[in-house]
């Protein structure tokens, strides 16, 4: 992640501390980005392994993204190329089943002032309900697995994806049209936004 220049406000993201008093361990921003970015992440938030390392998707979560994707963890963490942004900067904490939701307060703060200077993205993926209804503007009551079927609604500049947490290989095995047309497509999209 080393290796590509910084952009302007990695310095106050680093050092905010908007939640500090909601996150049971402190604050951590999990964040890659650059300003030649061309394929943005957009997820939840990280897990607790991810705050221990501060290596964004460094988790079964993350190998089995970068096995839907197609890519190795160099082109993944290649932060020239690919950008990591998630709902929620820092670990938010863990709920009655999986973590805590991310922080409300962070991608109003962040994300637009962040999107300003990442101005090469061609491809958005957005895993995850929280992401969907941010950047998608969903009506309410649609289902995750209703937006990820319509896919291709979204294109070019978006991709909806169910988050590709262990938890959800029930939901995948239950929608075998996602392995059979949804991840070809991605896998189609991705390369194209990454393409010189």
């Amino acid at each position: 992640m080393a290796g590509y220049p910084r952009i302007p406000i990695h310095r106050e993201i680093d050092n905010c501390s908007l939640c500090a008093d909601h996150l049971p361990l402190g604050p951590r921003p999990v964040v890659q980005a650059s300003s030649t970015a061309r394929l943005l992440i957009i997820g939840q938030a990280p897990g607790r392994k991810v705050h221990e390392t501060g290596i964004p998707w460094n988790d079964a979560s993350g190998a089995q993204l970068r096995n839907w994707l197609d890519m190795s963890p160099d082109e993944f963490y290649d932060a020239g190329r690919v950008a990591i942004m998630p709902m929620g900067f820092c670990y938010p904490g863990k709920g009655n089943s999986g973590d805590l939701p991310p922080r409300p307060e962070c991608a109003p703060t962040w994300h637009a002032r962040l999107l300003e200077f990442m101005t090469e993205i061609r491809l958005t993926l957005l895993i995850g309900s929280y992401a969907q209804r941010h950047y998608l503007q969903l009506p309410k009551g649609v289902t995750l697995t209703a937006t990820v079927a319509r896919y291709a609604d979204f294109l070019p500049r978006y991709f909806p994806l169910p988050h590709p947490s262990p938890r959800n290989r029930f939901w995948q095995s239950r929608n075998p049209w996602f392995d059979e047309q949804v991840l070809p497509e991605l896998r189609k999209q991705v390369r194209a936004a990454l393409a010189n």
